[in-house]
């Protein structure tokens, strides 16, 4: 059985994807073939902390592969602040194509922001 995801997303911004790594501290995406598990995806590599396998970003299709088997190959929590830097840098980068200024604000607790269900 194989552990691999694939979640359809709108990564297509390598400006702004390599800007949330930096913004995370993670390093660069490098572009390549990348080993998962028991599969392989082209695209751009990102080494999340603690997870066993990188993400790799399809900026073509938008897609994210990786391996973290449910969460116990990586805490997915890493993940979803990828894709908020990833957010956020998108909105930048486009209000700024526009003329605009950005500002951000934590929370108080340092807390990301989650829904409330």
């Amino acid at each position: 059985m194989s552990h691999v995801v694939t979640i359809e997303t709108k990564v297509r911004d390598l400006n702004a994807l390599r800007s949330a790594a930096n913004r995370l501290s993670l390093p660069a995406p490098t572009f390549g073939q990348t080993k998962l598990f028991n599969a392989s995806a082209i695209g751009w590599r990102i080494e999340l902390p603690g997870w066993q396998y990188p993400v790799v970003v399809d900026t073509d299709s938008g897609r994210l592969n990786y391996d973290n088997f449910e969460g116990r190959w990586g805490n997915p929590k890493e993940l979803e602040r990828l894709l908020q830097a990833y957010a956020i840098e998108c909105a930048t980068i486009e209000a700024r194509k526009k003329g605009y200024t950005t500002s951000e604000q934590s929370l108080s607790d340092g807390s990301d922001l989650q829904p409330k269900n």
